[in-house]
């Protein structure tokens, strides 16, 4: 009995194993807000940025309204950069709930889809641990990218390490058009934590 329950607690304490920099970048199948389905696989042949999401985390909303997030998605959208937002926030937690996603992706002019992780599995798949938290994804589906969004914990691009501000997603977006190695694989990310199911 004892073997029985001290495997069960190493389960529960062990984390899954996330994708690694380098590897092909996690499959998934998520609806957006309109419950449209979109598949990471549609997006192949094309640099996909993924960003961890929480409309009520205070660094989301700093990072989208003062910081590296303001209008980024736009500006590279009109480069090809597809970008999406996920949320994989449970029922009930900070952040949940279609119509709070809909305000924040109407206050901050976001035009391009959130997507809905209720359960977790693609959050926990890829490693997201904090909002924002970014991923990108190359043209042939490889993860090439994860972490911070920039080195401005304060998420208002008024505070970064070093002094001088380094907008990871942008550099690596821009290394990729390049065809040049991404200069800065992975980073660590700052924020709320992701609020996942208990």
């Amino acid at each position: 009995m004892r073997t029985i329950l001290l495997a069960a607690l190493l389960a529960v304490a062990a984390p899954a194993l996330a994708a690694d920099v380098g590897q092909p970048a996690p499959e998934f199948a998520l609806q957006d807000l309109d419950g449209k389905v979109h598949k990471l696989s549609d997006y192949r042949g094309k640099t996909v940025v993924l960003e961890w999401f929480n409309p009520g985390c205070p660094y989301v909303v700093a990072a989208h309204t003062k910081g590296s997030l303001v209008d980024l998605a736009r500006k590279q959208s009109k480069d090809g950069v597809v970008w999406l937002a996920v949320n994989s926030g449970a029922p009930g937690k900070q952040g949940h709930g279609v119509e709070t996603n809909r305000a924040a992706a109407k206050a901050w002019s976001m035009s391009y889809p959130i997507l809905v992780d209720e359960s977790g599995a693609v959050g926990k798949a890829y490693g997201a641990t904090n909002t924002p938290h970014m991923f990108v994804v190359s043209k042939d589906g490889r993860l090439v990218y994860k972490g911070a969004i920039d080195n401005s914990p304060d998420a208002e691009r008024a505070s970064p390490q070093g002094g001088v501000l380094v907008e990871y997603v942008s550099a690596t977006v821009e290394d990729l058009g390049a065809g040049r190695p991404v200069r800065t694989p992975q980073t660590k990310a700052y924020g709320c934590g992701v609020k996942y199911a208990n």
